[in-house]
C-alpha cells in the first residue's frame, strides 16, 4: 500500500498543500523515481535521503520506489520535501507507521546526509497555511521553531535529527511540542541619524514628519550638500511602532526571501530599504526564474529611499507606478502569476539639474536650458503625480550651520508621529489598512469631510493648479494626516491649505 505525508510548496509569498505519496515495487531495475512536477533541487533529494536514512542506522526500502508529488500540476521547488520523503520510505520499509500521522500532520525540512535537518526558507507561510488549513501538528527543523511559533492554532515538533522523529513515530521516545507565548516588541533606543543633528530645513522636517504620520511619499529637491540625504537617513528615526499584524506581514517577506537572522524571528523594525541606483528593475520590482520580493516588497510597510533619483533609468522608474497606485506588485511567469505585498513610503531626493545648482541663489548652474529639461524628464509627470510631498531643500548659510543648540530629537517628534498613527489605527479597525495614505476613494468621502469654506479653497486649487483626480484624492489624505497631528476630528482649512503647499509649483 501507498504512504502518504502530508508537506507544503511555497511560491513567492503564496503556500500550498503538497501530498508525498511513497510506493515500493520488488520488481523492477532497483532505484527512487521522484514525479509530480520536481525541479533539480527536489529531483537530488533522492540522494540525501537515502544516505541520511542509512547514517541514521535505518533501512532504506529495496526495490523500485516511486515518489508522487500531488498535486502534478503545481511545481514543486525548493528543500522543504527532504523529511516527508524520507518519513513516506520509512513507512515503506515497514519501519513506521503513519495512520495516526497521517491526515492531520506536516512535515518540512532538509536533511544532511548524516540525518541532521537544516533550516528552510518561508516557514511563516508554511505556518499560516497550517492555520488555515486546520492542520493539528506540524514537524520542522528546530533552527524554524521560533519563526513557525509566531502562529498559533496548531503543536509544533522541533526535530533535530532524522532518528529523533522516527522515535517518536514509533512512540519510543517523544519529541515535546513546543509551549509558546505571544511576541514581544523590542523598541530600538538608538538610531544612527537623529533630527536633532540636522541644522535648520524646518519646512523638510515637518514634511517628513508629515510624511511619516501618514506613510505619505515625499520628493526632496535642490543643491549638493543642502541635507536631502540626511533627512532621508533620520527619516527610520521617527517613523512610527508597527503593529503585530504588519510586523507578520513584513516578517513573512523576509522569510521567503531568506532574509530573516536565525537570532531575530520576527522583525520588529520598520524596513529602510536604499537600493543604489544602478540597481536593475528586476531587483527593485523582483522577479527572477523562480520569482523572489524586490526592493519594493522588502521596504513594504517601511521606506523605499532612493537617493540620486534621476540617476535611474527611467524604464526602472516607471515600474514604481502601479505598486505605488495599489501596493501590490505582480509579477507573471509562464508557471503563474504573483503577488507580493509593496505598501512602501517612497522618499526620494534629486538635484533639479545635471550640475545640480540650477534652484541654488548663491551658485551659478552651467546646464543649458535644453539639458536640464532632458534631465527633469526621466521622471515622468504620472510618477510624480504619485507623490504627495515636493521639498524644495535649500542651501544652508554658514550661521545655521555654525548654530551650537540641538534641534528638536528624533524622539521628540516620534512621540507626535505616533499619537497621529495611533488615531488612524483606531479609525481604521476591520478595514484592513494602517494609514491615510492607503485609503481608497469610498474611505476618502467618509473620512475627509470639508466644509464649504475649505471646499471652495479646494476647487479654485484644483482650477488653478490644474490637479488630476489622483492628487485631489492625495490632497484630501494629506490633509487629514495634518488634521491628525493636530489632533482635529475635522479637516480645517488650515489643514487643507497646507496640505495645498506641498503640491508641485508646476502641475
Amino acid at each position: 500500500m501507498a504512504s502518504r505525508v502530508l508537506s507544503a510548496s511555497v511560491f513567492g509569498l503564496n503556500c500550498e498543500r503538497v501530498e508525498v505519496e511513497a510506493d515500493n515495487s520488488p520488481h523492477g531495475n532497483p532505484g527512487v523515481f521522484i514525479v509530480g512536477l520536481a525541479d533539480k533541487a527536489v529531483d537530488e533529494s533522492k540522494s540525501r535521503v537515502r544516505s541520511a536514512i542509512k547514517n541514521s542506522g535505518l533501512e532504506f526500502p529495496r526495490g523500485n520506489v516511486t515518489i508522487n508529488l500531488a498535486p502534478a500540476d503545481l511545481k514543486k521547488a525548493g528543500n522543504y520535501y527532504d523529511l516527508p520523503i524520507a518519513i513516506a520510505c520509512l513507512e515503506q520499509a515497514e519501519l513506521i507507521d503513519l495512520k495516526n500521522f497521517r491526515n492531520d500532520s506536516l512535515f518540512i525540512g532538509e536533511l544532511a546526509l548524516d540525518g541532521s535537518l537544516r533550516s528552510v526558507n518561508g516557514v511563516l507561510s508554511v505556518a499560516l497555511m497550517c492555520r488555515e488549513q486546520g492542520i493539528k501538528k506540524i514537524f520542522l527543523p528546530k533552527d524554524n521553531l521560533v519563526e513557525a511559533g509566531l502562529v498559533f492554532g496548531f503543536d509544533i515538533y522541533p526535530v533535530a535529527h532524522l532518528r529523533d522523529l522516527f522515535l517518536h513515530l514509533k512512540g519510543v521516545k517523544n519529541i515535546e511540542a513546543v509551549q509558546r507565548e505571544e511576541p514581544a516588541f523590542l523598541e530600538p533606543d538608538f538610531f544612527a541619524h537623529d533630527m536633532a543633528f540636522i541644522k535648520g530645513q524646518e519646512q523638510a522636517k515637518r514634511a517628513l514628519e508629515i510624511a511619516t504620520a501618514g506613510s505619505h511619499n515625499i520628493l526632496f529637491s535642490g543643491p549638493p550638500g543642502s541635507g536631502k540625504t540626511m533627512l532621508a537617513k533620520a527619516a527610520p528615526s521617527i517613523l512610527p511602532r508597527m503593529t503585530i499584524e504588519e510586523s507578520l506581514e513584513v516578517t513573512r517577506i523576509y522569510s521567503t526571501a531568506g532574509l530573516l537572522p536565525n537570532n531575530q524571528p520576527l522583525v520588529y523594525s520598520r524596513p529602510y530599504r536604499a537600493p543604489h541606483h544602478t540597481a536593475s528593475a528586476v531587483s527593485l520590482i523582483g522577479g527572477g526564474s523562480w520569482p523572489k520580493p524586490g526592493e519594493i516588497s522588502l521596504a513594504h510597510r517601511g521606506v523605499l529611499f532612493l537617493d540620486e533619483f534621476l540617476e535611474f533609468p527611467k524604464m526602472v522608474l516607471e515600474n514604481l507606478r502601479q505598486p505605488l497606485e495599489d501596493g501590490i506588485i505582480a509579477v507573471s511567469r509562464a508557471s503563474g502569476t504573483l503577488q507580493f505585498p509593496a505598501k512602501f513610503m517612497l522618499i526620494a531626493a534629486m538635484n533639479p539639474c545635471p550640475c545640480g545648482y540650477f534652484s541654488d541663489p548663491e551658485k551659478e548652474c552651467i546646464c543649458t536650458p535644453v539639458q536640464i529639461i532632458k534631465y527633469q524628464k526621466k521622471v515622468s509627470g504620472p510618477l510624480l503625480d504619485r507623490i504627495d510631498l515636493h521639498i524644495e531643500v535649500p542651501r544652508l548659510d554658514f550661521d545655521k550651520l555654525q548654530k551650537g543648540s540641538l534641534e528638536e530629537s528624533s524622539k521628540q517628534i516620534r512621540q507626535r508621529v505616533q499619537l497621529a498613527r495611533n488615531i488612524q489605527l483606531e479609525r481604521f479597525v476591520g478595514e484592513k489598512i494602517f494609514a491615510n495614505a492607503e485609503m481608497s476613494s469610498e474611505q476618502i468621502k467618509r473620512y475627509c469631510a470639508l466644509t464649504e469654506e475649505s471646499m471652495a479653497l479646494l476647487k479654485m486649487a484644483v482650477e488653478k493648479m490644474h490637479l488630476s483626480a489622483r492628487a485631489y484624492h492625495r490632497i484630501l489624505k494629506l490633509a487629514r494626516t495634518i488634521a491628525d497631528l493636530a489632533n482635529s476630528k475635522d479637516i480645517l482649512l488650515e489643514h487643507l491649505a497646507e496640505s495645498l503647499q506641498y503640491r508641485p509649483k508646476i502641475d
